[in-house]
Order: C-alpha cells, then sequence, then structure tokens
C-alpha cells in the first residue's frame, strides 16, 4: 500500500489564499479610509515586507482590488490606487443615479424588517455624530445594506464598484459640506427609510435620485478636488 503523504500543496493554496485575503483588506480598509490617496502607487515590495508575505499573495490581493476598483493596475508598470478626473467622477455619478434606484427597488420587495430597523438605526446614528470619517462609514453602510437585500446580479456588483470608485471624492464633497451636520442630507436618508419602511419603492428611488445628483452637482462646482 503506497503512503500518504500531506497535502502540502493544497496547504501552501490555502495559506496563500488566507494572506491574499488579510492583505486585501488592509490596502481596502487603507484606501476608504483616505490612507492611501488616489494616485498613490502601491509597491508590491513595500507590503510584502510589511506583511511578511512573499509578492504571490499581494499580487492576488491586488488582483482582487482591481476588480473592486479600488486598485489600477498597469501591465509591466506597477498598481496605483484608482483615480478619477472631474469628468469620469460626474460620468460614474450619473451611472449611480440610475444604477442605484435599480437596486434600491429590487431589495425593498425582499426585505425583512430586521434590515429595515438596522436602516433606522445607521440614520438616527448619523444624526448624532461629528466626525466625517464616522459619517462616511454610516453612510456606506447605510446604502450598501438598503441595496444588499435584492436577488444576487451583476447590478449590485457594478454599484458596489462605482461607490468603491467614487469614496475618494464623496468623502471631499463631506467635508466641504460639513455632511454630519447637513440637515439636507439626514433629511433625505429619512425620506428614504419612510419609503423603504412603506414598501414604496417608486418613492424611494425618487428620493435616491435625489440625493445622489445633489452630491454630484456640487462635485461638478469645485474642480480643485480633482487636482
Amino acid at each position: 500500500m503506497r503512503a500518504s503523504h500531506p497535502p502540502t500543496r493544497a496547504r501552501s493554496a490555502d495559506a496563500s489564499s488566507i494572506a491574499s485575503g488579510r492583505i486585501a483588506d488592509y490596502l481596502r480598509d487603507s484606501i476608504l479610509d483616505g490612507k492611501l490617496l488616489p494616485g498613490a502607487r502601491i509597491l508590491q515590495e513595500e507590503v510584502a515586507e510589511q506583511h511578511g508575505a512573499s509578492r504571490i499573495p499581494v499580487r492576488e490581493a491586488l488582483r482582487m482590488l482591481h476588480a473592486d476598483g479600488l486598485v489600477t493596475i498597469v501591465a509591466n508598470s506597477g498598481a496605483w490606487v484608482s483615480c478619477l478626473t472631474q469628468r469620469e467622477c460626474s460620468e460614474a455619478y450619473q451611472m449611480r443615479e440610475r444604477l442605484e434606484p435599480l437596486a434600491l427597488r429590487a431589495s425593498i420587495e425582499t426585505m425583512t424588517e430586521r434590515v429595515v430597523v438596522h436602516l433606522a438605526e445607521l440614520v438616527r446614528a448619523m444624526e448624532t455624530i461629528d466626525s466625517v470619517d464616522d459619517f462616511m462609514r454610516l453612510d456606506r453602510e447605510f446604502h450598501l445594506t438598503s441595496y444588499s437585500t435584492a436577488p444576487d446580479s451583476y447590478l449590485g456588483e457594478v454599484v458596489r464598484r462605482l461607490w468603491n470608485t467614487t469614496h475618494h471624492y464623496r468623502r471631499a464633497y463631506a467635508r466641504l459640506a460639513a455632511a454630519p451636520s447637513a440637515e439636507v442630507t439626514h433629511l433625505e436618508h429619512k425620506l428614504i427609510l419612510d419609503s423603504i419602511r412603506r414598501r414604496d419603492g417608486a418613492d424611494a428611488e425618487r428620493v435616491l435620485v435625489t440625493h445622489i445628483r445633489r452630491t454630484r452637482k456640487a462635485l461638478e462646482e469645485h474642480p480643485e478636488i480633482f487636482e
């Protein structure tokens, strides 16, 4: 009988996958928290050394972030934090104006009361904070949660990617507008929540379009954000 041997290749692949996920999470958080700004180069050697890993899991982590819209990879050159021109950002927001209402309506149709309660908690929490960073985190959670009960589809992937690629510019707008204290922002969140509670997809869509468009218009008035 042939002696059995430990599946070393499988264990090695699993370890590499775990390392890739850990590195991807670290880089994702650094980008979304504003520690890595648009256009910043990500050096594979530095990231590998920082995490005590080889370059293989780093490359895989960068591919994951590229699929998420957070990183741009240029063949034979390297990887950079994704950045947008003002025109590209405006275009991304116009896409959001059309796609996110579809995602919200689909999500409302299958949303549980537990999710509605969580959305209400997020709306209340956003009214009690002063930090832009905390507002950004809660605002992102509110909107992506409101889309989360829609059936899995390509639409959800595209929406998340658009949120990722526009995140930095949304943060810049939030600082300009003092978003945590902006009454109109909180009002729009409440109106979206009210529409969800009433299971009125048409109303929810209308409010959401206005909510997204208002940010787009403001960003179009501040070209310095993109310099």
